[in-house]
Formats: C-alpha cells, structure tokens, sequence
C-alpha cells in the first residue's frame, strides 16, 4: 500500500476511450457453468501464456512462482470457477497467436483490447485501465507526446500497443526491443531518446538517481486491459466473465488491486460487466500523500565509474536474483550439462562403431 500512486493531473482531467460496445450487461451465473464444455487444451486446467519481466503485473517472485496483479487475480478467477491454472512464459510478440492456434487457453500480459487485436482473438471484460507513459532521459529537451519527431530515437517494445500507437497514431517508426529492462538499460545510457512506456512498468522501473524522468501520460487506445482468448471460444470467455465479477465481489480483485497496482480508478470506469459491484478501494491519494515526498532536487550526473557500480554492483538487485538462480538456473544447467555429456558419449560411441565396422 506504500507504493499507492495517484493518477497524473493531465491524464485524470483526460477523455478516455469508452468501451460499452464491448462490456458485457452482465454475466452467467457461476452454478450454470460447465467446465467441461470450455474448450480447454487439458481438461480441468487453464493454460495460461504470460510474461516474467513485467512488474507489477506480470513476473516470477522469489520463488520461482508466476505472479503479479494480472496472474494472481486469474488464479482467483480460475479457483471460482474449480479449474487449475499452468503458467508458461512467452514473449509479448507471440502471445496473441499463441493463443489463437489454441497453444494457451489465455494470455495475461495487460492485453489493451483494441479493435485491431480484436482481429485476432476475443477478449474478456476489463479488468484493469490502461494507460501509456512517456519516458526520457534527465535534461532531455522532449517535454510530451508532441514533442515526438521522426528525429528521435523513440523505442518501444516489440508487438505492444505502445507499439502500435507511436507508428500508427504518431506516424513514426520507432526502435524495438524484446523486453522493458533492456529498453530502460538503453534508455538510462541515452542509446535511444525516449520510451513509450507502459506506465506501471515505467514508474516500477524507476529507482531514486536513476538518470530518466516520465514527462507524459496519455490512455492506451482501448482505455483497458483484459485477457485474450480464442475469438471462437465464446464459454470460455462466458466463464472468465463471470469469474471476475465474482472476485470484484467478494472482495479479491479490490485487494490485489491494492496490494499490487494501488492507484485511483478513472472516474468514469469499473472493472467487470456493467452489472458488476463497485469495488470499495482505499483512498490512494491520501495515502500517496503520507508516503511519498516530491523530490526536487534535480539529477546529478554521475560519473562514468558510479554509473558502471549502479549496474554491475547493486547488491540489492543480487540478493533478489540469487534464490532464482540456486533454484533454477542451477538445476537447469546442470540437467543441461549432463544431458549433453550423455548425448555426445551416445553419438561419440556411434560413430566409433560406424568407423570400426
């Protein structure tokens, strides 16, 4: 709740893309649905393809464990409906036709559900806003989205609607990377001029001295986020509705919300049907009022020397990675090393047989 962040003034006064001729009346009741009859590659278990370097809304933990704001409320969701869930990472580029060939039942990345992608596969109602957020280097003479000219460098992740938006509605072609960290390494090194971002990503990015400042706001095309499913797997997108309108009303979705994203709604937008409860939410500027002081100093270059510390020695960043690495990536390089020990000790044997013969 410390994070709690209030929504920017421009982006607060804004006009946001409305979605009513897509947002269900209501939903199917939960006793009605048959779990049987949604079209799940493994019966009884939703197969879910999402990101792992995505924070606050898609990640592993500590634990090796997928989580996050969106993955986290579909478990919930999936418990309502008594389905198990299987998490696999994938890359934001392929992830909708992914999900279109039926290798994942689901995609949760904070899909903005746009007329275009919804071309490609259907979606479910909202069940968060979306929203873009324009990220430069300290002291860049770029002060917002209009300030954007074919002269920039301006990067983007690669099949994201940041994406999209700077090529179709600025007209530029920006430069593409595979994920968000690499993007924000390059960007804090001044190799590219500006990021369109995704707004939580950015401001999660962000460390206090980091050499990057956000200097615009404006809504993502759709004005929200859902998850993608086969378009022709209408039950499957039934259930996941009525899932949802059911966590809101119990009380899960305001909580993970909370815990994870915790900042004020638009005042025009709910998550869910349009028949889904209010979710009761804590007030987020007033606690973002005690727990965050402006700071106005304003960025001290740093030397070349501090810079190389800041990025190979953040002891922080090691302590958070060591218990993946012990538990993951040592066991894997191990199986790797000695499956391919084995492999070569088979093929080695063979070809000395074939030469002797």
């Amino acid at each position: 709740m410390e994070r709690a962040v209030v929504l920017p003034a421009k982006l607060a006064t804004a006009k946001r893309p409305r979605e009513d001729k897509y947002t269900t009346a209501g939903v199917e009741p939960l006793s009605s649905i048959d779990v049987t009859k949604l079209g799940l590659a493994t019966p009884g278990v939703l197969t879910v393809g999402t990101l792992t370097e995505s924070p606050p809304t898609n990640c592993i933990d500590a634990k090796g464990r997928y989580s996050g704001f969106d993955n986290e409320l579909l478990r919930a969701i999936a418990k309502k409906l008594g389905l198990r869930i299987h998490f696999v990472g994938t890359d934001f580029f392929g992830l909708l036709a992914q999900v279109e060939s039926g290798r994942f039942d689901v995609g949760s990345a904070s899909i903005n559900a746009t007329d275009e992608r919804r071309r490609t596969v259907g979606f479910t109602n909202g069940y968060d806003f979306g929203y873009m957020a324009l990220v430069v280097p300290a002291g860049s003479e770029i002060t917002g989205f209009d300030s954007l000219t074919g002269a920039r460098r301006i990067a983007v992740v690669q099949g994201t609607v940041e994406d999209a938006y700077v090529v179709d509605t600025l007209g530029l072609e920006p430069v593409r990377f595979p994920d968000s960290i690499t993007l924000y390494a390059s960007l804090k090194s001044r190799q590219v001029d500006a990021w369109v971002a995704p707004s939580l990503t950015a401001i999660n990015l962000q460390r206090p001295g980091d050499p990057a400042q956000i200097v615009g706001y404006t809504f993502s095309p759709a004005g929200f986020e859902a998850y993608a499913v086969a378009k022709e797997n209408r039950a499957l997108i039934s259930a996941l509705n009525s899932g949802l309108d059911a966590v809101i009303a119990d009380g899960t979705w305001p909580q993970l919300y909370a815990d994870w994203v915790p900042r004020p709604l638009p005042p025009d937008w709910q998550p869910g049907s349009k028949s889904a409860a209010t979710p009761h939410l804590p007030d987020f500027v007033a606690i973002a009022a005690r727990h965050h002081n402006a700071d106005s100093s304003p960025y001290a270059p740093k030397s070349t020397l501090a810079q190389l510390r800041d990025s190979f020695f953040d002891w922080q960043l090691y302590r958070e990675a060591l218990p993946d690495l012990l538990k993951t990536g040592l066991p894997n390089t191990l199986l790797l090393t000695v499956s391919g020990g084995l492999i070569g000790l088979v093929a080695g044997l063979g070809l000395a047989v074939a030469a002797i013969l």
